[in-house]
């Protein structure tokens, strides 16, 4: 008999035994967003999904339906519509929402620049990325959203390094990086005042190529845009940026037809692709292993100052 009072054949069994309640990374990623939804789902009364369309967005929905299933998704799915969105984004958003058989909420852009809560930008560089933080806070106030779950990951800015799981806004929807709740031993903190808001980012530690993994593993669908395919763009900023009625060509600035992808999106006006030929998850993969740029460094809007994302989650922003 051994020291441990195991013979070697009850060793062998116990080890496999271990073996098989082993966790893939993958797995490890995905038990710890489940857990941060079920609790926000516990500690707050009127939660809602961020949801952009984007691929972040579409893995907290499919790790929501999947945290809580066979039930429906208890959550309300927010949309902020800046009315400068790619169209592929929009007819997946919507049959996405109908399959899911979820209430979905659009606040729009439009609406809050024609009742005056924000100015329309104007120059050759303007966009509505910005506005969008005066209506996220009037449709959270509106509809009395006390947590609002987002796609956010350390990895994708250095301003996002800095957030919680449990990300604490003030009453005015403003975000204080030095007055937010410790997080030890996974211990989530959600009490609030009357007012107060909380952003919730489950996927936080995950990674871009975390999420694509993810994607591939579980065939999750995702807009064409992610793929390679063939569009109208011009070249600015030292990206290409997608041609639209949204665009206004300066001088020497022409429309050439290119094989890109996006890697992220956001605005049709401030979204630059790469050009490549990955048009399969598993070709994505190949690339997204050996960039060496964030996904977020075509993003016209993070390019405006060093701490452009920063001053916009400070002001109320995603």
């Amino acid at each position: 008999m051994c020291p441990t009072g195991l013979g070697k054949h009850s060793r062998q069994t116990k080890y496999q035994t271990m073996r098989q309640y082993a966790l893939s990374h993958l797995q490890e990623l995905e038990a710890e967003a489940i857990y941060i939804l079920r609790e926000t789902a516990a500690q707050f009364q009127n939660p809602a999904i961020l949801f952009s369309g984007g691929k972040d967005s579409i893995l907290v929905t499919q790790l929501a339906k999947k945290a809580f299933y066979p039930a429906k998704i208890p959550f309300t799915f927010l949309h902020v519509d800046t009315g400068h969105n790619f169209p592929e984004t929009i007819a997946f958003r919507d049959q996405l929402m109908e399959e899911l058989g979820v209430k979905l909420v659009v606040g729009s852009v439009q609406g809050s620049i024609d009742k005056g809560s924000v100015k329309e930008e104007t120059g050759q560089d303007a966009n509505r990325n910005k506005l969008q933080t005066t209506t996220l806070l009037e449709a959270i106030e509106e509809n009395q959203f006390d947590a609002c779950i987002g796609g956010g990951r350390r990895d994708e800015e250095k301003a996002r390094a800095k957030e919680r799981f449990f990300s604490h806004r003030d009453d005015f929807g403003q975000w204080n990086p030095k007055n937010q709740r410790p997080e030890l031993w996974n211990i989530l903190n959600g009490k609030l005042n009357m007012g107060e808001n909380f952003r919730v980012f489950p996927i936080s530690n995950w990674t871009e190529l975390d999420v694509w993994q993810y994607l591939t593993a579980n065939n999750i669908a995702i807009p064409s845009l992610y793929f390679a395919h063939e569009r109208q763009v011009i070249r600015r900023q030292d990206t290409w940026i997608p041609y639209s009625n949204f665009i206004t060509l300066r001088p020497k600035e022409e429309v050439v037809t290119k094989k890109i992808r996006f890697r992220t999106l956001g605005d049709i006006t401030i979204t630059g692709g790469d050009e490549s030929e990955a048009d399969t998850l598993e070709l994505i993969l190949e690339e997204v292993a050996i960039a060496r740029q964030t996904e977020r460094g075509n993003r016209s809007d993070d390019k405006r100052s060093e701490t452009s994302m920063e001053d916009r989650i400070k002001e109320g922003y995603f």
